[in-house]
């Protein structure tokens, strides 16, 4: 039997760095002493008023079906939030509610390019990335944002990708895995490259409640006919499993995202919309719980693994992962990401799963409870020490 080249498309790269990932859960799960920091899970709670609406709307029967875009309270209120973090003024008109980030993502990227065509992505970049913009049958181009130049972008560098067949940028502030945030200036710089090329830019902001006050820069009200905003509550709210996410553009791409939502979901749980509404009502509370969650994790890695021989701590702007640089162990971030959870059962991530600039990193989720990652800082502290004497 064959099959569609599409498969081929959306294998995606970077699966080998998820191998110890997925064997560490399994372990966790069957109670072995294994300490998980590869995923971006916060060790949170969803907030209490958020689970005690969706079961009352549970209790209420609200599991019939909804309209495609998402109820119209819901977007109202994700407009207004969007107003709030931007300064670009749109209606429920310009959103629409779907599967979390990682399906709005997939939507636009199926909207606005296709076979021909190339996008362009700032790297790193998340390892689902490749196969997401490029099942659309177009090209994804890479622009380093060098780790020499603290994983800013090169803006030389991204003017020189941008060919006739350029038709949008996607970068995510703060970014994974660095937790660089894009600057004012660079924005700007990538704003004007986007107006003058006639480009897309796609924002991934899935992260940037957990910036500082909640907010990054922006271009979405420069260039509002130009720029899709992307957001979530997974990491903002501690809701990666509600799968509650968004995109905020011009109304037309709406239209045609709408149309792509009824073939793929034909609506999302009314049970879960309420919750969202609640969740977007508590954000000020919910956001500033997980900034202050991460942050405090945050300066204890950084001082547990500070002065080790041959390891190189990147501070983040914001999120929740620390990028560590290993190359001076003598390892690749791959190898460096095995030997840790053979000898200490320790999971991070390689960096080469995010592109070629940090081949030689390991990303570790801090997002973690505070004893957990004190014990990992000895483990880790112990298996470099084994390496550089």
């Amino acid at each position: 039997m064959q099959y569609s080249p599409l498969v081929k498309r959306i294998a995606g790269d970077g699966a080998d760095a998820w191998v110890v990932h997925y064997q560490a859960r399994s372990a966790q799960e069957r109670g072995e002493d294994v300490i998980l920091l590869s995923v971006g899970d916060p060790d949170l709670d969803t907030p209490a008023p958020v689970l005690e609406r969706a079961i009352e709307r549970l209790r209420a029967g609200d599991t019939h079906y909804t309209p495609a875009t998402g109820r119209q309270h819901l977007r109202e209120a994700i407009a207004a939030a969007h107003l709030v973090r931007s300064g670009q003024p749109v209606t429920a008109d310009n959103v629409i509610f779907l599967a979390g980030a990682q399906n709005a993502l997939f939507v636009t990227s199926l909207c606005i390019a296709g076979p021909g065509d190339e996008v362009i992505a700032l790297e790193p970049l998340y390892p689902s990335y490749p196969a997401t913009l490029e099942v659309s049958g177009a090209r994804m181009v890479r622009v380093a944002a060098p780790a020499a130049q603290g994983f800013r972008v090169d803006l030389a560098a991204l003017e020189a990708a941008i060919t006739v067949k350029t038709r949008a940028i996607f970068f995510a502030t703060p970014n994974n895995p660095s937790g660089v945030i894009q600057s004012e200036s660079d924005l700007a710089a990538l704003g004007d490259l986007a107006r003058r090329h006639s480009l897309w830019v796609v924002a991934d902001e899935v992260y940037a409640g957990l910036a500082p006050n909640g907010r990054v820069p922006s271009l979405a009200a420069e260039l509002p006919e130009q720029v899709v905003t992307i957001s979530s509550l997974s990491k903002s709210h501690a809701m990666p499993g509600w799968r509650a996410g968004w995109l905020v553009g011009p109304r037309q791409l709406v239209i045609h995202a709408e149309a792509m939502a009824q073939c793929m979901l034909f609506g999302l749980p009314g049970f879960v919309q309420e919750a969202a509404v609640t969740a977007l009502s508590v954000a000020p509370a919910a956001e500033s719980r997980v900034r202050e969650y991460c942050a405090m994790r945050r300066e204890l890695l950084l001082a547990g693994l500070v002065g080790l021989r041959g390891v190189k701590c990147f501070a983040p702007d914001a999120g929740m992962f620390l990028l560590l640089d290993v190359r001076g162990t003598g390892l690749s971030g791959y190898d460096f990401m095995c030997e840790l959870y053979r000898t200490e059962r320790v999971s991070v991530l390689d960096g080469g799963a995010f592109g070629r600039e940090t081949s030689g990193f390991v990303r570790v989720c801090f997002a973690a409870d505070e004893e957990l990652l004190r014990r990992a800082i000895v483990r880790i502290r112990r298996f470099v020490e084994t390496l550089v004497r």
